[in-house]
This record gives C-alpha cells, sequence and structure tokens, in this order.
C-alpha cells in the first residue's frame, strides 16, 4: 500500500462518495405532490397538523408548534414565558450563534456559563456559578446530539426557579433516561436547517407539555390570533411563522425514517469510539450512558496537538480531507467574541473549557455515520496515515 499522503501526491485512503444529505426517495415526492393537489400550500395545510401530531409523538411532548427555522421557535420561546427587557438567560459559548442572539432579540441579556470539556454542554457547576438576582432562564444546547445532564440541570433550576429552554437543533430522537429531549424543561426548540439529523431545508418546531404555553407559542407564530379564534380577533402581539405545508410533508417523509438512521449512526459511533480509544491525543465526546439515544448530528473530537508532534490543528484536518474525510473545526472563537454580544451586550463568566474546545475540536459530520460499518475503517485509516506521516506535514 502507498503510505505517501494524499496531500503530498500520495493515494488517499478513501476513494468512495460518502453518503449524501439530505437523503430523500418517492416518500417526500407523493407527500409534495399531495400537497400540490390540495392547493392549500400555506401553513394550514393538512401536511403541517400531521407532521406536528406524529413529531411531538415521537418525542414523548403532548403539544408542538412548528415554524419557518430554528432560531426564531428559539425567539418565540423566550416571548411566549415572558422574558424580555433586564431579564438574564444563561447560554453556552461555544454553539451557534442563534441561542445567545435569540436572547438579544428579545432586549434580555445572554450570560455566558463554561461548557464541560468532555461533553461540549453546559456545565452545570459554571450555571450555577452564573446564576443572578436577574436569571430567568438557561438554554441548554445539546451539543452534537448530546442531551444534557438533566439530573444536575433539572433540580438546579427548581431550586433558583429557571426555566429551562432546549436548544435541541442537534438532537432529533436524542433522549436521556429513555424519555426523549425536547419537553423535558418547559420547552424544547429543534431545527430543520439542511445539514440536520431531519431536515426540509429550513423549519423548526417546538415542544411542550405545557397548556397555556403551547397555546402562547402558537399563538405568536400565527399573528396574534388563538386556535379557537375567528381569523381576525388578535389578543397577542405575534408574527407570522407558520411553516408551510411543502416544508411538512417533506418532514413528514424523513420522520419515517429518523430511528433507523439514529441506530445506524450510533452503531457507527460505537465502532469510531473504540478505535479512537487506542489514539493517545485524538479524546471524542464522552457518551454519557444516561443518554441512551444520541443523535451524533456531529461526532466531535478534542485534537491534543503536543501528542500530535505540535501539528497544528488546522494541518491535520486538511492532511485528513485530503485523503477525502471531510473533518471540520467548528467554531473558531466563543460567542461572546461574535461583535452583537460582546459586553456590555451580554455578561460573561469565564469560560476556559470553552476557549480550549475552539483550538482543539475536530468534528464529523452527520452523513458520514449513514455509511457502512466497514467504511469507519477508512476514518480510522486515514487518522493511522496521518499520524505516522507527522514527520513529513510538519
Amino acid at each position: 500500500m502507498n503510505n505517501k499522503l494524499a496531500i503530498h501526491g500520495g493515494d488517499p485512503v478513501r476513494t468512495r462518495p460518502w453518503p449524501g444529505w439530505p437523503q430523500w426517495d418517492e416518500s417526500e415526492q407523493a407527500g409534495l405532490m399531495a400537497v400540490l393537489e390540495r392547493g392549500e400550500w400555506g401553513g394550514y395545510d393538512a401536511a403541517v397538523a400531521e407532521f406536528e401530531s406524529a413529531f411531538a409523538a415521537r418525542h414523548a411532548a403532548r403539544f408542538c408548534v412548528t415554524a419557518v427555522n430554528g432560531s426564531t421557535t428559539l425567539e418565540t420561546a423566550l416571548r411566549a414565558l415572558g422574558i424580555g427587557r433586564g431579564d438574564e438567560v444563561i447560554v453556552p459559548p461555544y454553539t451557534f450563534i442563534a441561542t445567545a442572539a435569540a436572547v438579544r432579540m428579545v432586549d434580555a441579556i445572554p450570560v455566558f456559563a463554561d461548557v464541560d470539556l468532555h461533553s461540549w454542554n453546559l456545565s452545570v457547576p459554571a450555571v450555577e456559578a452564573a446564576i443572578s438576582s436577574r436569571t430567568k432562564a438557561v438554554v441548554p444546547v445539546h451539543f452534537g446530539g448530546l442531551p444534557v445532564d438533566f439530573d444536575r440541570l433539572l433540580p438546579l433550576a427548581q431550586r433558583h426557579n429557571l426555566i429551562v429552554i432546549e436548544d435541541a437543533a442537534h438532537a432529533h430522537g436524542s433522549s436521556w433516561r429513555g424519555q426523549p429531549v425536547g419537553a423535558l424543561g418547559a420547552v424544547g426548540s429543534f431545527s430543520f436547517q439542511t445539514s440536520k439529523n431531519l431536515t426540509a431545508g429550513e423549519g423548526g418546531a417546538l415542544l411542550t407539555n405545557d397548556d397555556d404555553l403551547a397555546e402562547r407559542l402558537w399563538s405568536i407564530v400565527n399573528c396574534g390570533r388563538l386556535p379557537s379564534g375567528d381569523g381576525y380577533e388578535h389578543p397577542n402581539l405575534g408574527t407570522n411563522l407558520r411553516l408551510s405545508g411543502w416544508h411538512a410533508a417533506v418532514l413528514s417523509a424523513g420522520l419515517t425514517r429518523l430511528d433507523d438512521q439514529l441506530r445506524r449512526r450510533m452503531s457507527n459511533a460505537r465502532r469510531l469510539r473504540n478505535f479512537l480509544a487506542e489514539i493517545d491525543g485524538l479524546t471524542p465526546q464522552r457518551w454519557d450512558p444516561r443518554a441512551d439515544a444520541h443523535a451524533h448530528h456531529l461526532f466531535l473530537i478534542r485534537y491534543e496537538a503536543e501528542q500530535f508532534g505540535d501539528l497544528p490543528r488546522r494541518d491535520f484536518i486538511a492532511a485528513l480531507r485530503a485523503e477525502n474525510i471531510p473533518a471540520s473545526p467548528v467554531y473558531p472563537y466563543p460567542l461572546y467574541r461574535q461583535p452583537p454580544l460582546v459586553e456590555p451586550f451580554s455578561r460573561v463568566t469565564p469560560c476556559p473549557n470553552s476557549e480550549l474546545l475552539c483550538e482543539q475540536t475536530v468534528s464529523l459530520s452527520q452523513n458520514l455515520l449513514l455509511a457502512e460499518p466497514d467504511e469507519m475503517d477508512d476514518i480510522a485509516g486515514a487518522i493511522l496515515k496521518v499520524r505516522e506521516n507527522i514527520n513529513a506535514l510538519r
């Protein structure tokens, strides 16, 4: 076998394409044709109600309210819970900007608390240290699909009278002690953007078990109306964030594959983890056994350059990509360095773990984990090949 690195002109380890994303078949086509033929293409099409019912049932929630995307669902949740000017909301700094931007959009203050170095999720001790008299809520992100430590977070929130808003954008189908995420807190927000494990290109959903909250969420998404109103009464301030029938039809088709895909991702992730356990300097996200279902929207690895001859992470990733392993560094810096989120627009507690993860994280996207089990060996082989050629890279 030619062991010359592909980045230096050798043959790449991986020659086959990875599974594409998004995936679709005749189910999506049939659903879209049904919407087309009904002629009700907007947010009141039957496909929307059908998907909301199925998605709520899959996640053991009583209510589902869909919307145009997962950024607006976070903002809608905050508004419906009465969070606004001067209120503080604890969020992680290692995540997509929407989690904190939604807080600012309702004129509240994002408070950044550090994440756990091994899970990439909010550190519960850091959350506790960040609580003040103005703190109203905490937004844990189930990062990469791994649920936050609910055993510690929910009792902490109860002691301090804090609302838990789950950012489950990565966590379709994930569960904690057998209970699906999304309605373990007061409300959960999901995204259906193109990269997500369940997608219609765009879209979002809110789950809750609270009757009154579900009505407020629905009202905000539906122009301030009430479900029992005549359509021209607007007792609340809202806007039009409704999901279309087209999106709902695509999501319903994708939902039928979610569990099979979830099982495949988890099985392949276990195979990769077993391999990485033998490699010094590459530490995968710690999979808490209480998270009996882990969506693996991202397969996360900490890269310790000192174990790779001080090879910079960017060079490690570039070498893997040349071997046709599409690795990524994810976020270059914490959210509190983004201009709209710097102080005084936020409050920041010390976040050394987030800083380190911005330097060390290497991720693989969820579609790689939909390949056949033996194809995980291509990832392992590429990593070994790079490790064996460290001197050539340096």
